[in-house]
């Protein structure tokens, strides 16, 4: 550290207490414990999956662990509720959605009678929206747990573990899936037919319609996030050349901030220990801030400012 250095080796030597604050500065910096990457200056909540922990943790803005929680099994996909609970999908056996408080008081629990789901939305009438697979179909279920209504979803992958993740009703009462294992997202009306479709992108775990028609999609593996107009036009792309040190390995999650920034969770599976866990980008692709504490965490799903 050559400014230190300078500084220690100066004639005119700092106050005593002066020179221990940049001593201590110094060691923090070099430990990863506070610096600029580290402390988001958002408080952020994240699934870890991977090498690590299956558990949820919420990170304050100064970048320590201000609340975690291990889920009763796998889950990678979560929606935070306006009033701070969060709703996710468990896909052990048994398998469903729960909804539980910001500290992990469980409020709703649905299981399910697919093999396995990961994705899942609360809506707007007060049901949630379950992302089944085996079979795959987006199921409807009201606060009761009564299902109101099954809408079939369109894949070719076999095998159900990756059929579907992400699940969004828009607000022409369609369904917006992403379908990971095929590497496709798709549109489909109440009967379960297909209106539109983007294909050949690879590990696709969320879809995002956005105000103006235009679909965010995040590519997993191709290291990328496109955003696609309506006749499947890419108008605008963040890849991971556009910065190289955020060590883009697997674009997992997307959320549209209120500032109309964007917020990408990088799934480091094996990279674990080098990039960034989660950055915040503006529309002309300038990094805002980013996070890469892996003394933390080894590899984060899905990640959410919360706030927002």
């Amino acid at each position: 550290m050559p400014m230190l250095f300078d500084v220690m080796k100066s004639p005119e030597r700092p106050p005593h207490g002066l020179v221990q604050a940049i001593l201590l500065a110094g060691l923090v910096l070099s430990h990863g414990i506070l610096s600029a990457a580290d402390t988001p200056a958002r408080r952020l909540l994240f699934t870890e999956y991977g090498k690590g922990p299956n558990r949820f943790v919420e990170l304050g803005p100064d970048g320590r662990i201000a609340w975690e929680f291990r889920p009763p099994s796998i889950t990678v996909i979560f929606q935070v509720l306006p009033n701070g609970n969060i709703v996710f999908g468990y896909g052990g056996q048994p398998t469903g959605v729960r909804e539980i408080t910001s500290r992990g008081v469980t409020v709703f629990d649905h299981v399910s009678r697919s093999m396995q789901v990961f994705g899942c939305e609360r809506l707007p009438n007060g049901n949630t929206l379950v992302a089944e697979q085996g079979p795959c179909q987006a199921v409807e279920v009201n606060p009761a747990g009564t299902v109101v209504s099954v809408t079939p979803l369109t894949t070719r992958v076999e095998g159900y573990h990756l059929e579907v993740r992400n699940v969004h009703k828009l607000p022409n009462g369609n369904i917006l899936a992403a379908h990971e294992g095929e590497g496709a997202v798709r549109e489909v009306d109440p009967r379960g037919a297909v209106v539109w479709e983007y294909t050949g992108v690879t590990n696709a775990g969320e879809a995002l319609r956005l105000p103006n028609g235009n679909t965010l999609v995040c590519c997993g593996t191709q290291k990328r996030l496109i955003e696609v107009t309506p006749s499947k036009q890419v108008a605008w792309e963040f890849k991971a050349e556009d910065d190289p040190e955020l060590n883009i390995t697997w674009v997992s999650s997307v959320q549209r901030l209120k500032n109309g920034n964007l917020l990408v969770g990088n799934f480091l599976r094996g990279q674990e220990g080098r990039g960034a866990h989660a950055f915040e980008i503006t529309p002309s692709k300038k990094v805002v801030w980013k996070w890469t504490d892996h003394s933390l965490v080894s590899s984060i799903t899905t990640v959410r400012a919360l706030g927002e």
